[in-house]
Protein backbone atom coordinates (compact mmCIF):
# COMPACT_ATOMS: atom_id res chain seq x y z
CA UNK A 1 0.00 0.00 0.00
CA UNK A 2 2.43 2.45 1.12
CA UNK A 3 4.46 1.64 -2.50
CA UNK A 4 1.25 2.64 -4.24
CA UNK A 5 1.00 5.68 -2.22
CA UNK A 6 3.86 6.96 -2.72
CA UNK A 7 3.67 5.93 -6.84
CA UNK A 8 0.57 7.94 -6.81
CA UNK A 9 2.59 11.22 -4.58
CA UNK A 10 5.39 11.20 -7.39
CA UNK A 11 2.85 10.96 -10.27
CA UNK A 12 0.80 13.83 -8.27
CA UNK A 13 4.39 15.90 -8.12
CA UNK A 14 5.46 15.66 -11.76
CA UNK A 15 1.74 16.42 -12.71
CA UNK A 16 0.79 12.71 -14.53
CA UNK A 17 -1.98 10.80 -14.17
CA UNK A 18 -2.08 8.60 -11.12
CA UNK A 19 -0.47 4.98 -11.57
CA UNK A 20 -2.41 2.04 -11.73
CA UNK A 21 -2.20 -0.17 -8.61
CA UNK A 22 -4.26 -3.61 -7.34
CA UNK A 23 -7.50 -2.98 -5.82
CA UNK A 24 -6.69 -4.17 -2.38
CA UNK A 25 -4.13 -1.28 -1.68
CA UNK A 26 -6.77 1.26 -2.76
CA UNK A 27 -9.05 -0.24 -0.58
CA UNK A 28 -6.64 0.55 1.94
CA UNK A 29 -6.43 3.84 1.31
CA UNK A 30 -9.43 4.10 1.47
CA UNK A 31 -9.95 2.97 4.74
CA UNK A 32 -7.36 5.56 5.33
CA UNK A 33 -9.76 8.50 4.32
CA UNK A 34 -12.00 7.09 6.44
CA UNK A 35 -10.32 7.16 9.26
CA UNK A 36 -9.26 10.55 9.47
CA UNK A 37 -11.23 13.24 9.92
CA UNK A 38 -13.23 15.55 7.42
CA UNK A 39 -11.47 19.01 6.98
CA UNK A 40 -13.90 21.54 8.11
CA UNK A 41 -14.80 24.33 5.49
CA UNK A 42 -14.89 24.54 1.76
CA UNK A 43 -11.12 24.75 0.50
CA UNK A 44 -8.80 23.03 3.33
CA UNK A 45 -7.65 19.64 2.37
CA UNK A 46 -5.06 16.92 3.79
CA UNK A 47 -1.40 17.16 1.49
CA UNK A 48 -0.37 13.29 1.13
CA UNK A 49 2.73 13.41 2.58
CA UNK A 50 6.13 11.56 1.88
CA UNK A 51 5.76 8.65 4.11
CA UNK A 52 2.83 7.76 2.35
CA UNK A 53 0.52 9.41 4.80
CA UNK A 54 -1.74 12.21 5.16
CA UNK A 55 -1.36 16.04 6.29
CA UNK A 56 -3.24 18.00 9.06
CA UNK A 57 -5.91 19.99 7.25
CA UNK A 58 -4.88 23.13 5.73
CA UNK A 59 -4.33 25.09 2.16
CA UNK A 60 -3.94 22.81 -0.42
CA UNK A 61 -0.09 23.95 -3.04
CA UNK A 62 -0.79 25.89 -5.84
CA UNK A 63 -1.91 23.96 -8.85
CA UNK A 64 -4.04 21.49 -6.35
CA UNK A 65 -6.71 22.15 -5.24
CA UNK A 66 -9.33 19.95 -2.45
CA UNK A 67 -11.52 16.98 -3.97
CA UNK A 68 -14.30 15.24 -2.71
CA UNK A 69 -12.16 13.10 0.20
CA UNK A 70 -10.74 16.33 1.37
CA UNK A 71 -6.93 15.33 -0.59
CA UNK A 72 -5.61 18.08 -2.22
CA UNK A 73 -4.59 16.58 -6.07
CA UNK A 74 -3.02 18.22 -9.24
CA UNK A 75 -5.38 20.44 -11.36
CA UNK A 76 -5.11 18.80 -14.97
CA UNK A 77 -8.00 20.06 -16.58
CA UNK A 78 -8.31 22.27 -19.70
CA UNK A 79 -9.76 25.49 -19.64
CA UNK A 80 -13.56 25.51 -20.66
CA UNK A 81 -14.69 27.98 -23.61
CA UNK A 82 -16.03 30.69 -21.08
CA UNK A 83 -12.61 30.17 -18.95
CA UNK A 84 -10.59 31.25 -22.63
CA UNK A 85 -13.89 33.95 -23.33
CA UNK A 86 -12.42 35.89 -20.09
CA UNK A 87 -9.11 35.45 -20.54
CA UNK A 88 -9.79 37.08 -23.88
CA UNK A 89 -11.73 40.00 -22.48
CA UNK A 90 -9.11 40.74 -19.96
CA UNK A 91 -6.80 41.48 -23.09
CA UNK A 92 -9.24 43.28 -24.70
CA UNK A 93 -9.20 45.76 -22.13
CA UNK A 94 -6.29 46.97 -22.05
CA UNK A 95 -6.16 46.84 -25.35
CA UNK A 96 -8.76 49.88 -25.73
CA UNK A 97 -7.59 51.47 -22.83
CA UNK A 98 -4.04 52.00 -24.59
CA UNK A 99 -6.12 52.92 -28.19
CA UNK A 100 -8.21 55.37 -26.16
CA UNK A 101 -5.09 57.20 -24.41
CA UNK A 102 -2.89 57.13 -27.68
CA UNK A 103 -6.06 58.65 -29.38
CA UNK A 104 -7.29 61.29 -26.77
CA UNK A 105 -3.36 62.27 -26.48
CA UNK A 106 -2.89 62.85 -30.53
CA UNK A 107 -6.03 65.31 -30.52
CA UNK A 108 -6.27 64.88 -34.41
CA UNK A 109 -9.58 64.27 -36.50
CA UNK A 110 -7.77 61.87 -38.76
CA UNK A 111 -5.65 58.79 -38.69
CA UNK A 112 -2.03 60.07 -39.32
CA UNK A 113 0.79 57.72 -40.03
CA UNK A 114 2.66 58.10 -36.56
CA UNK A 115 -0.90 57.43 -34.08
CA UNK A 116 -1.42 54.03 -36.43
CA UNK A 117 1.97 53.16 -36.28
CA UNK A 118 1.57 53.76 -32.12
CA UNK A 119 -1.82 52.00 -32.38
CA UNK A 120 -0.19 48.78 -34.00
CA UNK A 121 2.51 49.23 -31.10
CA UNK A 122 -0.21 48.67 -28.69
CA UNK A 123 -1.87 46.20 -30.64
CA UNK A 124 1.85 43.94 -30.53
CA UNK A 125 2.46 44.70 -26.89
CA UNK A 126 -0.74 42.95 -26.08
CA UNK A 127 -0.11 40.17 -28.19
CA UNK A 128 2.97 39.49 -27.36
CA UNK A 129 2.49 39.73 -23.62
CA UNK A 130 -0.47 37.13 -23.77
CA UNK A 131 1.41 34.87 -25.97
CA UNK A 132 4.37 34.56 -23.67
CA UNK A 133 1.77 34.74 -20.52
CA UNK A 134 0.41 31.05 -22.03
CA UNK A 135 3.72 30.05 -22.05
CA UNK A 136 4.62 30.80 -19.00
CA UNK A 137 1.78 28.79 -17.30
CA UNK A 138 1.90 25.45 -16.37
CA UNK A 139 2.73 23.17 -18.36
CA UNK A 140 5.79 25.77 -19.23
CA UNK A 141 6.27 26.03 -22.78
CA UNK A 142 2.76 24.93 -24.32
CA UNK A 143 0.08 26.37 -25.72
CA UNK A 144 -2.43 24.78 -23.48
CA UNK A 145 -2.93 25.19 -19.80
CA UNK A 146 -4.07 23.18 -16.89
CA UNK A 147 -6.56 24.63 -14.54
CA UNK A 148 -8.38 23.77 -11.09
CA UNK A 149 -11.65 25.01 -13.10
CA UNK A 150 -14.34 27.39 -11.46
CA UNK A 151 -17.30 26.26 -9.46
CA UNK A 152 -18.84 28.94 -8.17
CA UNK A 153 -18.04 32.65 -7.18
CA UNK A 154 -16.46 31.58 -3.96
CA UNK A 155 -13.99 29.87 -5.62
CA UNK A 156 -12.80 33.31 -6.37
CA UNK A 157 -12.74 34.52 -2.68
CA UNK A 158 -11.16 31.80 -0.79
CA UNK A 159 -9.63 34.40 1.51
CA UNK A 160 -13.03 34.99 2.89
CA UNK A 161 -13.74 31.21 3.80
CA UNK A 162 -11.58 30.11 6.43
CA UNK A 163 -13.07 28.06 9.02
CA UNK A 164 -12.81 28.32 12.60
CA UNK A 165 -13.27 24.87 13.78
CA UNK A 166 -15.19 25.08 17.80
CA UNK A 167 -14.99 29.14 17.24
CA UNK A 168 -11.55 28.89 18.48
CA UNK A 169 -8.40 29.12 16.19
CA UNK A 170 -9.03 29.99 12.45
CA UNK A 171 -7.73 27.60 9.68
CA UNK A 172 -6.22 29.65 7.20
CA UNK A 173 -6.59 27.61 3.48
CA UNK A 174 -6.55 30.64 1.23
CA UNK A 175 -5.63 29.40 -1.92
CA UNK A 176 -5.87 30.39 -5.54
CA UNK A 177 -8.88 27.39 -6.27
CA UNK A 178 -9.30 28.82 -10.18
CA UNK A 179 -5.70 28.06 -10.41
CA UNK A 180 -4.50 29.77 -12.82
CA UNK A 181 -7.16 32.33 -13.38
CA UNK A 182 -6.20 35.21 -10.75
CA UNK A 183 -2.57 34.61 -11.10
CA UNK A 184 -1.72 34.76 -15.05
CA UNK A 185 -3.79 38.17 -15.55
CA UNK A 186 -1.46 39.69 -13.36
CA UNK A 187 1.20 38.31 -15.07
CA UNK A 188 -0.01 39.07 -18.22
CA UNK A 189 0.03 42.96 -17.03
CA UNK A 190 3.38 42.91 -15.84
CA UNK A 191 4.28 41.78 -19.49
CA UNK A 192 2.36 43.97 -20.95
CA UNK A 193 3.85 47.24 -18.48
CA UNK A 194 7.27 45.85 -19.76
CA UNK A 195 6.69 45.67 -23.42
CA UNK A 196 5.21 49.02 -23.03
CA UNK A 197 8.62 50.58 -21.22
CA UNK A 198 10.82 48.99 -23.85
CA UNK A 199 8.40 49.53 -27.17
CA UNK A 200 6.83 52.79 -26.81
CA UNK A 201 8.94 55.26 -25.78
CA UNK A 202 11.45 55.15 -29.33
CA UNK A 203 8.33 55.01 -30.96
CA UNK A 204 6.66 57.87 -29.23
CA UNK A 205 10.31 60.48 -29.85
CA UNK A 206 9.68 59.75 -33.43
CA UNK A 207 6.47 59.68 -34.21
CA UNK A 208 4.24 61.97 -31.45
CA UNK A 209 7.12 63.48 -29.53
CA UNK A 210 5.31 65.58 -27.24
CA UNK A 211 1.92 64.09 -26.89
CA UNK A 212 2.71 60.46 -27.24
CA UNK A 213 4.44 60.26 -24.08
CA UNK A 214 1.24 61.02 -21.79
CA UNK A 215 -0.37 57.95 -23.35
CA UNK A 216 2.69 55.98 -21.26
CA UNK A 217 2.02 58.08 -18.41
CA UNK A 218 -2.03 57.39 -18.12
CA UNK A 219 -1.08 53.21 -18.72
CA UNK A 220 0.89 53.65 -16.14
CA UNK A 221 -1.70 54.92 -13.82
CA UNK A 222 -4.38 52.65 -15.21
CA UNK A 223 -2.46 49.15 -15.05
CA UNK A 224 -2.18 49.46 -11.25
CA UNK A 225 -6.10 50.23 -11.00
CA UNK A 226 -6.54 47.11 -13.14
CA UNK A 227 -4.73 44.81 -11.00
CA UNK A 228 -6.62 45.78 -7.88
CA UNK A 229 -9.76 45.24 -9.81
CA UNK A 230 -8.88 42.11 -10.47
CA UNK A 231 -8.28 40.90 -7.31
CA UNK A 232 -11.27 42.71 -5.95
CA UNK A 233 -13.87 42.13 -8.63
CA UNK A 234 -12.57 39.14 -10.88
CA UNK A 235 -14.80 36.65 -9.61
CA UNK A 236 -17.80 39.32 -10.65
CA UNK A 237 -15.87 39.83 -13.96
CA UNK A 238 -15.76 36.41 -14.81
CA UNK A 239 -19.33 35.69 -14.41
CA UNK A 240 -20.43 39.14 -15.75
CA UNK A 241 -17.62 39.96 -18.78
CA UNK A 242 -20.08 39.28 -21.43
CA UNK A 243 -23.13 42.16 -20.49
CA UNK A 244 -19.72 44.05 -19.35
CA UNK A 245 -18.77 44.08 -23.21
CA UNK A 246 -22.17 44.89 -24.32
CA UNK A 247 -22.58 48.34 -21.91
CA UNK A 248 -19.12 49.09 -22.90
CA UNK A 249 -19.52 48.98 -26.48
CA UNK A 250 -23.17 50.71 -26.24
CA UNK A 251 -21.96 53.53 -24.31
CA UNK A 252 -18.39 53.96 -25.59
CA UNK A 253 -20.61 54.28 -29.67
CA UNK A 254 -22.99 57.18 -28.16
CA UNK A 255 -19.92 59.17 -26.84
CA UNK A 256 -18.51 58.23 -29.71
CA UNK A 257 -21.48 59.95 -31.87
CA UNK A 258 -21.92 62.51 -29.29
CA UNK A 259 -19.33 64.72 -29.59
CA UNK A 260 -20.02 65.35 -33.07
CA UNK A 261 -20.63 69.51 -33.73
CA UNK A 262 -23.47 68.11 -36.43
CA UNK A 263 -25.87 66.29 -35.04
CA UNK A 264 -27.90 65.63 -38.43
CA UNK A 265 -28.58 62.45 -39.67
CA UNK A 266 -27.29 62.89 -42.98
CA UNK A 267 -23.65 64.46 -41.35
CA UNK A 268 -23.97 61.32 -38.97
CA UNK A 269 -24.32 59.07 -41.97
CA UNK A 270 -21.24 60.32 -44.37
CA UNK A 271 -19.20 60.79 -41.53
CA UNK A 272 -19.25 57.44 -40.01
CA UNK A 273 -18.42 55.72 -43.55
CA UNK A 274 -16.33 58.57 -45.10
CA UNK A 275 -13.69 59.28 -42.57
CA UNK A 276 -11.31 56.31 -41.99
CA UNK A 277 -11.44 57.33 -38.53
CA UNK A 278 -14.36 56.85 -37.90
CA UNK A 279 -14.99 53.64 -39.65
CA UNK A 280 -12.39 52.30 -37.77
CA UNK A 281 -13.50 53.28 -34.40
CA UNK A 282 -17.12 51.81 -34.91
CA UNK A 283 -16.25 48.85 -36.50
CA UNK A 284 -14.45 48.52 -32.86
CA UNK A 285 -17.01 49.00 -31.21
CA UNK A 286 -19.31 46.51 -33.49
CA UNK A 287 -16.53 44.08 -32.42
CA UNK A 288 -16.66 44.28 -28.91
CA UNK A 289 -20.75 44.04 -28.83
CA UNK A 290 -20.29 40.72 -31.03
CA UNK A 291 -17.65 39.46 -28.65
CA UNK A 292 -20.14 40.25 -25.89
CA UNK A 293 -22.95 38.31 -27.75
CA UNK A 294 -21.06 35.18 -28.06
CA UNK A 295 -20.00 35.08 -24.71
CA UNK A 296 -23.33 35.63 -23.46
CA UNK A 297 -23.22 31.77 -21.82
CA UNK A 298 -26.79 30.84 -22.33
CA UNK A 299 -26.81 29.38 -25.94
CA UNK A 300 -27.89 32.93 -27.80
CA UNK A 301 -28.71 32.15 -31.56
CA UNK A 302 -26.04 33.53 -34.13
CA UNK A 303 -28.38 35.57 -35.49
CA UNK A 304 -28.48 37.92 -32.49
CA UNK A 305 -25.79 38.76 -34.19
CA UNK A 306 -27.29 41.15 -36.70
CA UNK A 307 -28.26 43.14 -33.99
CA UNK A 308 -24.55 44.38 -33.79
CA UNK A 309 -25.64 47.97 -35.82
CA UNK A 310 -28.29 48.68 -33.84
CA UNK A 311 -26.75 50.78 -31.29
CA UNK A 312 -25.07 53.04 -34.22
CA UNK A 313 -28.05 53.14 -36.45
CA UNK A 314 -30.55 54.11 -33.57
CA UNK A 315 -28.53 56.58 -32.64
CA UNK A 316 -28.36 58.10 -35.78
CA UNK A 317 -31.78 58.20 -36.86
CA UNK A 318 -33.18 59.54 -33.47
CA UNK A 319 -30.12 62.04 -32.52
CA UNK A 320 -32.63 65.00 -34.20
CA UNK A 321 -34.81 64.14 -31.66
CA UNK A 322 -32.92 64.73 -28.37
CA UNK A 323 -31.86 68.17 -29.76
CA UNK A 324 -32.14 70.96 -26.93
CA UNK A 325 -34.12 72.64 -28.74
CA UNK A 326 -37.10 70.40 -28.85
CA UNK A 327 -37.44 70.52 -25.05
CA UNK A 328 -38.11 74.13 -24.55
Amino acid sequence: TNQCLEKNRSAQISRKKNVNCPSEPWISFSQMLKAVDKCPGLYCGRTLLENASLSECGACARGFRVNVNNVCTPCESDLSEHDWLYLGFMAILPLIIHWFCIDLNAQQRRFSRGELILHASACVEVLLSGFLTILFTDPLWELRINSCGVRKLSDWYTLFHNPTPNYDTTLYCTQEAVYPLQTMIFVFYLFCVTFMMIIRPALNVKFLPFRGKMAVYYALYIFPILSLLHAVAGGLIYYSFPYLSIVISVVSNALHFSIKLDQTMKSLLETSVTQMRNVTIILGHWLLLAFGIISIPYGVSYFALLLVPAPALFYIFTAKYTHPDNFK
